[in-house]
């Protein structure tokens, strides 16, 4: 079927089920476009809290298609491919997440929202890249569990002078960014801007003219005086800083050895076809047992709460 017949049953069938599509900016462009909100982690959060449609059509991964549903528990949430996953949810199973847990009951257990539903239920209180400080801030000094990225761990230890205990699992595109890789780009483009996700090893982020989250990084490159940006995250986000800022030079930051691993290979498994399907069939469909929404939806509430009062 041609792009434009898709784009169209897209539409036909988006009007038919009063649903929205929210996709991340790590989505492909084609998905971006089509998308009725685009954002980053905490924005799609609280656009999907706003939403009064009755299907959500989440274009990103499976985490996100979860806390979506946390927050609309009547809605129905849809996940172009149920496949999407993320290395960080992956790696910290609930399980080993609840024996760490116990072995520091006096600490605080911040999680980012890179976690499956089942760590949110765990948690204290969610954070994103975008209010991380801020939350871990309004925890006063109470000593703090961060998981399950150990990067941005770090980054919030430096920013706020306060250490952690770390749980020890990383993003597979933002640890694989070559620092070698970035030293050439900088002595090729000695005034080039480097733009980097905390989510990236340490050596990188101590390179780094500017760190922030996805949309930090986008509203960066729309301001800043710079004319190149050496970009140093996914690669989907490309798309939304040319429309923003099209008369500026942008170079996406290769992975070891030249690869192309700057593409984050879970949020690619969405396709406009996929898109199509599940809006014609209502699957596949995220479903969260009542209790474990319940006590997800307190951690992601919390978020909302510190990071408002904040």
């Amino acid at each position: 079927m041609a792009y434009v017949d898709i784009v169209d049953e897209i539409a036909r069938l988006k009007r038919e089920r009063n649903a929205v599509i929210l996709a991340h900016y790590y989505q492909e462009s084609e998905i971006q476009d089509l998308a009725d909100f685009l954002g980053d982690s905490l924005a799609l959060a609280k656009h999907a809290q706003k939403t009064d449609a009755d299907v959500i059509v989440l274009c990103g991964v499976r985490f996100m298609a979860e806390t979506a549903k946390v927050l609309n528990p009547g809605k129905t949430v849809l996940l172009p491919d149920l496949d999407a996953g993320c290395s960080l949810a992956d790696g910290c199973p609930a399980s080993a997440f609840a024996a760490w847990r116990a072995k520091y009951p006096d600490h605080a257990a911040v999680s980012y929202i890179n976690c499956s539903v089942e760590v949110k239920a765990l948690s204290d209180v969610i954070c994103t890249s975008s209010n991380a400080v801020k939350i871990v801030k309004a925890l006063g000094d109470r000593p703090i569990l961060f998981a399950p990225d150990r990067n941005l761990g770090r980054y919030l230890e430096q920013q706020l002078g306060k250490p952690m205990r770390l749980w020890p699992s990383t993003c597979i595109v933002h640890e694989t960014f070559s620092q070698r890789a970035l030293v050439k780009l900088m002595a090729e483009h000695p005034d080039a801007e480097v733009i980097a996700h905390p989510e990236c090893e340490e050596p990188l982020l101590r390179l780094a003219h500017f760190v922030g989250s996805t949309s930090a990084l986008l509203a960066r490159v729309a301001a800043s005086p710079a004319r190149t940006f050496i970009v140093a995250t996914e690669s989907g986000i490309l798309h939304q800083m040319r429309k923003a800022a099209p008369d500026k030079e942008l170079l996406p930051l290769p992975g070891q050895d030249g690869c192309g691993c700057n593409e984050c290979p879970h949020m690619k498994r969405n396709t406009l076809e996929k898109l199509r399907d599940c809006l014609r069939d209502l699957r596949p469909a995220i479903s969260i047992e009542p209790e474990l929404l319940r006590r997800a939806r307190r951690s992601v509430d919390r978020m909302m709460e510190l990071g408002a009062s904040a």
